[in-house]
């Protein structure tokens, strides 16, 4: 336990302020999480089947079709839903996406790409790091990056690990090379850069309660309007703190959840509110993550 190290005081009472572009008050991050068909089935050889709260058909171990059909309403319809009201408001988002969905629907991150989307890394299956070892956390980042890059025709810079990291999965990363981020990290609401590293690398703070996950949680949201409600007062108290203070807002997003005909209304609703307020710069992490060292670590960006 002598190397065991948590950081209470952050930036503390005066956080950094950042010039976001053309002056905005809030760089909104919107992530969109491509797990769907890395899921653990018994069905591809699992010891048990991934569950969600409204679909729990038991006994365990026998393979579970209706949940496979469940996640696969992901790419086959929330997709599509997702990245036509993006394009109609000219928003770019991050896919945080397995290794296993690259090559299960490549199709999916092609269009992405053209669209103007960043594809970033979000393992190689749907499951944390905490468990592996050394040498299985190496290979899971290689394969990882290398079917992003085939599929998407670009290598991811970002990481995010599902729940937990390892200890060492930010040493990995680094090792590994050419990730300019990750973000495995909810104690922030800016970035930070890692001092004494190879390369810059930057921590973008992800967030769970702006996350259309909890549409899935027992008192979480019930509707998309209350998922626009909850958005919008996150972005109006930013926008708040943000007339001295830029800020930073995470949004996460799931294919199979938001992507649902009653919920992706609260997702548009929140966006008209952003342009009718003003202020945000929506950006993909990448964007951020760079507009970040270029600004407020340039002498980091140039060595």
């Amino acid at each position: 336990m002598t190397s065991y190290h948590r950081d209470y005081l952050g930036y503390g009472a005066n956080p950094p302020v950042v010039e976001w572009p053309n002056g905005a008050r809030v760089a909104v991050s919107i992530v969109i999480n491509v797990e769907e068909g890395s899921e653990f089935s018994v069905r591809r050889g699992d010891a048990v089947n991934d569950r969600i709260f409204d679909m729990t058909a038991e006994p365990f171990p026998y393979p579970d079709i209706a949940m496979e059909s469940h996640f696969d309403f992901g790419p086959r319809v929330g997709y599509w839903r997702i990245a036509k009201l993006l394009e109609a408001h000219g928003v770019a988002a991050t896919l945080s996406a397995t290794g296993e969905t690259a090559q299960l629907y490549p199709w999916l991150f092609r269009d992405a790409v053209a669209r103007g989307h960043e594809v970033a890394a979000h393992g190689w299956r749907w499951e944390g790091h905490q468990g592996l070892s050394p040498e299985e956390e190496r290979d899971r980042i290689a394969r990882t990056v290398a079917a992003l890059a085939e599929a998407a025709g670009t290598r991811p810079v970002g990481w995010h690990t599902r729940t937990a990291a390892s200890p060492r999965t930010r040493e990995l990363l680094v090792e590994h090379g050419g990730f300019l981020y990750d973000s495995d990290a909810y104690d922030d609401e800016l970035p930070r850069v890692i001092e004494g590293t190879s390369r810059p690398h930057v921590i973008m703070p992800y967030a769970l309660d702006t996350n259309d996950m909890r549409f899935q949680l027992p008192n979480g949201f019930r509707d998309g309007s209350e998922f626009a409600r909850y958005l919008c007062a996150a972005y109006d108290w930013l926008w708040q703190e943000g007339a001295q203070t830029p800020r930073m807002m995470s949004i996460g997003l799931h294919l199979r959840i938001i992507g649902r005909p009653a919920r992706i209304g609260g997702l548009s609703d929140f966006l008209d509110h952003a342009a009718r307020k003003g202020g945000a710069w929506f950006a993909t992490r990448r964007a951020i993550a760079q507009h970040w060292l270029e600004h407020m670590h340039p002498q980091e960006t140039a060595s």
